[in-house]
């Protein structure tokens, strides 16, 4: 089973009494808003509490206006004992841009291509790229693991999936840390690392039957769908698809074979982000629970957090959230 870090990390963070944070995207009000409501206090420039830590889920830049605060926060948290942390697709996405590509001289492992540049530029603008802040913070996104298996609870950015989770042990160290050689293949698309990283940090597309397709949010023809991973049961591509809403009569109601979905084996809670939901945040199911609550989205969102005390069964009243700041169209 993975979790090679599991006792390493586990001896690190004993306490079973974690706040586990969803994405933040740069919102360093809402952040210190939900530490507050959380009983925490800022002394010595580091948010702490007398008895409890946090974990957070990864994705602490792009999108909102305070991401070098943001950063500053978990990374104090982190160094001085009061938080653990994941990594997010947007921590991966932000070292790679930074990387330069050994095998293409000028190149950097993420493409430097306007579609990539829109979704980062507002991190490298207040960061500066290329500064001294900004390569520090580069070399702490490499320390983040890009999972958790503690004691008590998982935490992972998008997809608690066991056959990646055992395959990335060839690419990771003993603290579920991309290992320095394998940046470049876990970039190279359609390798190994590749789909692990992928899979666990961005979640799990499933092919849509051969002819089917439908459009994405930016109007992209898709022949793949972002699956609702956690679900369990007889279902089809519909009932799993995350697609635009206008879209979902474009996926068909076959049924998906059982081997496609990696199941979830209830031993533990296991908490995710990634997945921008809304309404009033509860589990996903009694062992599952996803805290991305859209905190950057136009319309207002929340930032959540869920209050783990060690119980086997994930409950609607741990949830503790701040509203984020609509944004004026």
């Amino acid at each position: 089973m993975p979790g090679s870090s599991g006792s390493t990390f586990g001896r690190e963070g004993s306490l079973s009494m974690y706040d586990l944070i969803g994405d933040i995207h740069g919102y360093a009000t809402e952040l210190k808003a939900l530490l507050e409501k959380l009983g925490y206090r800022e002394a010595n420039g580091v948010w702490q509490h007398r008895d409890r830590k946090v974990i957070f889920l990864g994705d602490f830049v792009d999108r909102g206006p305070e991401q070098v605060e943001t950063v500053e926060i978990a990374r104090n948290m982190v160094e001085n004992g009061h938080a653990l942390a994941v990594m997010g697709n947007h921590e991966f996405n932000a070292v790679a841009w930074a990387m330069e590509d050994p095998e293409q001289p000028g190149q950097y492992l993420r493409p430097h291509i306007a579609k990539n540049l829109k979704q980062h530029k507002e991190f490298l603008e207040q960061v500066g790229e290329g500064s001294e802040k900004h390569r520090r913070m580069i070399d702490w996104f490499k320390t983040l693991p890009i999972y958790l298996d503690l004691p008590g609870l998982r935490v992972v950015h998008a997809c608690w999936h066991p056959e990646y989770l055992e395959k990335a042990n060839q690419y990771t160290d003993s603290h579920n840390r991309i290992l320095p050689e394998a940046w470049v293949t876990s970039s190279r698309e359609g390798s190994e690392p590749f789909n692990i990283v992928e899979t666990l940090l961005k979640g799990l597309e499933i092919p849509l039957p051969h002819g089917e397709w439908f459009h994405d949010k930016e109007g992209n023809k898709r022949t793949d769908i972002r699956s609702r991973w956690w679900r369990t049961g007889e279902l089809t591509y519909r009932d799993l698809a995350m697609v635009p809403g206008e879209e979902i009569d474009n996926i068909p109601h076959t049924p998906v074979k059982q081997h496609i979905l990696p199941g979830y084996d209830g031993e533990k809670p296991v908490f995710v982000g990634h997945y921008w939901m809304s309404g009033e945040p509860a589990p996903l199911s009694d062992h599952i629970a996803c805290l991305d609550y859209s905190v950057a989205g136009k319309h207002g969102g929340k930032l959540c957090a869920y209050r783990f005390d060690g119980e086997s069964t994930l409950t609607k009243g741990n949830f503790v959230w701040v509203e984020g700041l609509k944004v004026e169209a």
